[in-house]
């Protein structure tokens, strides 16, 4: 830091347009704190006295560590012209910028900042608010001049309280990483950018492992997490062991490959479980044939590659239904077969096909009459149909064995089941009292596999 040598990361990094604003979300050690001071220092000498800069984390605590580098970092580039006020935890730059290490840990905390004015926020840790509102409510505090761009730069390790909405809002998005993203919740464009410990070459690489290995010896999921940035874990979460975001999550695809060896579009299919108060998913299905896919990935033969997803969930409740009527949900499910040039068909539960009073007929026939079209999954049990999504989920990534692969765009998927918890009474079975809608859908569309439901009618004409 001395002698301001950058990392390979930290120079990606600082060359991403101030106009986005940055989740900085891997493992530990990646020198995302000495990022965020390098970005401060950047903002201050480009903007001079105009700069106001607020570094936030939850406790004072833990600001000692950021201090203590930005006295090192500050000291070694102004000497005594930077001064540091301690007891309010400021500095005071020669170029004119401001530049604040602040706390914030609960709504009371928050009104020594109401009212007051900053041109770039820096939240590291984020990982620790289990909720993102405090956080939400300090970006009222961004305002600058007309000609001045204001920002936020967030840093977290996966494994923390924070985990389920830094990884909703910021990793598993319509967007690989180190491409922008629009984030709704900010109504602004972001880059997730990851990096591990062997992303910063200031630190010796073995001796850190061995650290990290020694401080969760029995939390296996933990220390991948902090090993790899891997977002897709959740400890002893029923997919725990064998979800992992690196292998089974797959940048965006525009539009569904054509076969090498037919000519013919990749075989796809609707997987849909349905819900009105309960949230309501359906997938876009394909199967591989042995191929590439747009992506420049191999997939194996038989490997299964979910590219978009229709969830009716209420954004701020994962377990609630938008109450979409059949009519209108069945044109939403038309619209996105528009959207990818496939056939309104699929697979849904069985459940859908009982006759109800309310109705004549069955929820399927409903959907019929509305031009989609599902047969039953014929799903067996429960724990079969586990066993193959489980299967499927740890051979992705294998050459030579078919794997499940979800699309970054199917935001349900990624928010709830990687964290699905299994029955308290029943470890090989999913405990269905949290939001288990994505992975109904999906295991239904993967029992089409086995059953070739969907291959069978097509054969007997659509």
């Amino acid at each position: 830091m001395n002698n301001f040598e950058l990392s390979t990361f930290q120079e990606k990094v600082c060359a991403i347009p101030e106009a986005y604003d940055v989740f900085l979300g891997g493992g530990r050690g990646g020198s995302k704190s000495a990022t965020m001071a390098i970005l401060a220092f950047r903002h201050a000498e480009q903007y001079r006295e105009k700069a106001r800069i607020l570094y936030i984390r939850q406790s004072y605590k833990g600001l000692a560590d950021f201090e203590a580098l930005t006295r090192d970092f500050f000291g070694s580039i102004y000497g005594t012209a930077a001064s540091y006020n301690q007891t309010e935890h400021f500095w005071r730059l020669p170029n004119g910028g401001y530049f604040e290490l602040g706390q914030l840990e609960s709504p009371k905390d928050y009104t020594k900042y109401q009212g007051r004015s900053f041109t770039l926020l820096l939240i590291d840790e984020a990982g620790q608010y289990s909720t993102p509102s405090l956080l939400d409510k300090l970006r009222s505090n961004l305002r600058g001049p007309k000609d001045m761009p204001i920002r936020t730069v967030v840093s977290a390790n996966p494994g923390g309280s924070g985990h389920h909405w830094l990884a909703k809002r910021y990793v598993f998005k319509n967007s690989k990483p180190w491409l922008p993203f629009y984030e709704p919740n900010s109504e602004r464009d972001w880059v997730y950018v990851p990096s591990t410990y062997k992303d910063n070459p200031f630190i010796d690489h073995d001796e850190y492992e061995k650290q990290l290995r020694a401080s969760c010896p029995a939390d296996p999921e933990l220390l991948k997490a902090w090993l790899e940035g891997d977002w897709a874990i959740a400890r002893g979460a029923y997919f725990s062991t064998v979800i992992d975001e690196k292998r089974n999550a797959t940048d965006p695809w525009e539009q569904i490959p054509e076969d090498p060896y037919t000519g013919k579009k990749w075989k796809n299919w609707l997987a849909h479980d349905y819900g009105s108060s309960a949230p309501s998913v359906t997938y876009v299905m394909l199967e591989s044939p042995g191929a590439k896919g747009p992506d420049d990935r191999y997939y194996p033969r038989g490997s299964i590659i979910i590219v978009d997803e229709l969830a009716t969930s209420d954004p701020h409740d994962l377990t609630e239904g938008l109450g979409y009527t059949i009519p209108h949900l069945s044109e939403r499910i038309i619209n996105l077969c528009l959207e990818w040039d496939i056939n309104p068909y699929g697979v849904a539960d069985d459940a859908i096909f009982a006759q109800h009073g309310y109705s004549e007929g069955s929820i399927a026939n409903e959907f019929q009459r509305e031009g989609v079209y599902f047969e039953r999954a014929q799903k067996a049990d429960r724990k079969s149909g586990w066993e193959v999504m489980r299967r499927l989920l740890q051979d992705a990534g294998k050459p030579d064995k078919p794997g499940l692969y979800i699309s970054r765009k199917c935001d349900y998927f990624w928010s709830t089941v990687p964290y699905l918890d299994r029955d308290p009474r029943n470890a090989e079975d999913l405990d269905t009292r949290g939001p288990d809608h994505a992975a109904d859908a999906c295991r239904y569309g993967l029992m089409n596999t086995v059953n070739k439901t969907v291959s069978k009618k097509r054969l007997q004409g659509f």
